[in-house]
């Protein structure tokens, strides 16, 4: 049986697993799901029709699953899911989808959101991303795995972050970021390859390299994207390392699904 403080108040229809602990003055409401070893400090509200998976660690104050900011949303039952070893500060806000958009929030694995971070509705967030302090991500944001947000940085809604990209704490996004490629200032402008990330991620240094190629290429020779396309799978045929040639495909194919346009 989960375990649960007196002054928790737990819906009965809430669905939580045998190892969950719900702290004191936690509010559970009725269409959540929370998995094994799923800890709430305190003063936790989880609402609305939310799942989360397990052994995720959630903060004092963090409000889960609460109504999207949004003045088209008239009460669908959208949804929140939340994978599994994430880590939730204190004051975190995630909301609900809209049925206008996926109808669902997602949050992946092994995710640390700082405190004070706000995922809007329909955002989708990968895995083993960080999120500092005070980051804002308006609606429909996608997060791909393992980028790094800085603190005090504001995403405009619809734009993608890259693989692997980095963005330097108080950067403002109106456009999408390039994997890899670390961004800084407001508006946010391209300066150089996250080469410390990739280091970390295990990169080799073929790849790192063959990620400076293509950043050149597109941000410093002056092309057009399609120019800029067409010249990155021209060096993609002359690489052989295998590694090399995955992460300048990867950019190249991101170039080309930038809705938003490339921040350059």
């Amino acid at each position: 049986m989960a375990q649960i403080h007196p002054t928790a108040i737990v819906d009965p229809k809430a669905q939580l697993a045998e190892s969950v602990v719900i702290g004191p003055y936690c509010t559970v409401g009725p269409n959540v799901k929370v998995g094994e070893g799923t800890v709430l400090e305190s003063h936790v509200i989880l609402k609305g029709h939310t799942t989360i998976g397990k052994n995720n660690k959630i903060y004092p104050f963090a409000a889960i699953g609460i109504e999207p900011q949004d003045k088209k949303y008239r009460g669908e039952p959208t949804r929140l899911v939340i994978g599994d070893d994430n880590v939730i500060r204190e004051h975190c806000t995630l909301s609900t989808g809209t049925v206008q958009d996926h109808g669902e929030t997602k949050v992946g694995n092994r995710n640390l959101l700082m405190a004070n971070v706000h995922i809007a509705h329909d955002c989708q967030i990968g895995d083993d991303t960080i999120l500092a302090n005070n980051v804002g991500l308006a609606g429909h944001v996608v997060i791909e795995d393992k980028a790094i947000v800085g603190g005090q940085v504001g995403i405009h809604q619809f734009i993608r972050i890259g693989y692997g990209a980095m963005l330097s704490g108080g950067t403002m996004m109106r456009q999408d970021i390039l994997p890899f490629a670390y961004y800084q200032g407001n508006p946010g402008k391209p300066s150089g390859i996250n080469m410390e990330g990739m280091k970390r991620l295990g990169y080799s240094k073929e790849a790192i390299h063959a990620a400076r190629e293509v950043y050149k290429i597109i941000f410093r020779e002056g092309n057009t994207i399609k120019e800029a396309t067409e010249e990155i799978k021209e060096l993609i045929e002359t690489l052989e390392e295998p590694q090399a040639k995955q992460v300048a495909t990867q950019m190249c194919e991101f170039l080309g699904n930038a809705t938003r346009g490339l921040a350059r």
